[in-house]
């Protein structure tokens, strides 16, 4: 379903919330507590490369260009 077509997620875009998944919020869970990629994906059984699609997929939702600045936004946006 896309964007145009599910009302939350329209709903969402216009209040400009951001809409998180919950693996996506378990990963910036798991990088506010200081955990390195490579245990994220230990301990969510999934490969590295994945944990860094998430990553780059929460600082493109928060628009953020390196990890601190995706923390500070994720606390501003009381997502942590």
């Amino acid at each position: 379903m896309s964007t145009a077509t599910n009302p939350k997620r329209m709903e969402d875009s216009i209040n400009n919330k951001i809409v998180l998944t919950a693996k996506e919020a378990r990963v910036l869970k798991m990088l506010a507590a200081g955990k390195k990629s490579a245990e994220i994906a230990e301990d969510l059984h999934l490969s590295l490369p994945a944990i860094k699609w998430y990553r780059q997929r929460l600082k493109s939702k928060l628009k953020a260009s390196t990890t601190g600045e995706m923390l500070m936004k994720a606390v501003s946006q009381n997502l942590l």
